[in-house]
């Protein structure tokens, strides 16, 4: 897999959701799962799961705005914007049934909100690893920290900090966030994305949201119950058995308990479960039985 087709274009198309022009990829056949990676990933970083849920299910991956191919932002992320994204692309692809949403990390924050927001669409959810937060606020000044992003993120294009170190940044976060220790994507995928100026602007507009996001969501949680779907959590085990491991393991099997999901620790694994242990989600998926509209 190089990203590519022997034009050079990316694969999938691109389609306008939401106003902005997203790169959407479509594989496989059978009810609709949607994987939706973390803070600045792409839609390649599902790479090693697609071929497990392809010959069951038509899996959907895009890139969120500035991520991976997708056209930049119109506005700052929010946990009803990233539910009504969802909804959108599988709109724009002709896809009406309730879908099974996989969020990893920070797209867990996503794939709760379209569950409350979109519940007769949706089949189920599964959080890779997802972002906890239990009582979030929302950090002060978000306009401010909006702006500063946005002006950091354009001086730093202007500087050429994304050519220059993006894609290996991309490439040293990845192995600090596997067991493996390897990044498999293509070099040239990745310096197609996180060498561009977008890219790097898009990742810090999420980062500066992200506690703006956790809030929006902790408030769904009071006003749109869970429809009753099947819920997995899914919690990465590195096997260290450190104080953080347990720590952490906790608050996933908290999330599990406040969500009424399946709880699972996936040993051994970083927090990049895809590349890890892509069968652990894949299993996850499967062991939910579709649901027709």
């Amino acid at each position: 897999m190089d990203g590519r087709d022997h034009e050079g274009r990316p694969p999938g198309r691109m389609l306008r959701v939401g106003g902005v022009p997203l790169h959407v990829v479509r594989e496989g056949a059978g009810p609709a799962c949607v994987l939706s990676a973390g803070l600045g990933m792409g839609w390649f970083d599902w790479e090693p799961v697609v071929p497990l849920l392809s010959p069951h299910r038509t899996v959907v991956r895009f890139d969120r705005p500035g991520l991976g191919f997708s056209a930049p932002p119109v506005e700052p992320p929010t946990a009803a914007g990233e539910a009504a994204r969802i909804a959108g692309v599988l709109d724009a692809l002709g896809l009406r049934e309730p879908a099974m949403v996989v969020g990893h990390s920070l797209a867990g924050f996503h794939a709760e909100a379209f569950a409350r927001l979109y519940p007769d669409r949706t089949a189920g959810i599964v959080l890779v690893d997802g972002s906890v937060e239990e009582e979030p606020r929302p950090a002060p000044a978000r306009e401010l920290r909006t702006t500063a992003a946005h002006a950091r993120g354009l001086v730093l294009s202007a500087a050429g900090l994304p050519r220059a170190l993006g894609p290996s940044l991309r490439r040293l976060t990845v192995r600090a966030s596997s067991v493996s220790r390897q990044d498999p994507a293509p070099a040239e995928l990745v310096r197609r994305t996180y060498g561009t100026g977008r890219v790097l602007r898009a990742l810090l507009m999420e980062n500066a949201r992200y506690r703006d996001v956790a809030a929006e969501l902790h408030g769904l949680r009071d006003a749109h119950p869970m429809p009753p779907v099947p819920v997995t959590v899914l919690a990465a085990s590195p096997g260290t058995g450190s104080g953080l491991e347990r720590r952490w393991l906790a608050r996933q099997r908290g999330l599990a308990a406040r969500l009424d999901a399946r709880f699972e620790a996936v040993a051994p694994a970083g927090h990049l479960l895809m590349y890890d242990r892509p069968q652990s989600i894949a299993a996850a998926v499967l062991a939910t039985p579709p649901i027709r509209a």
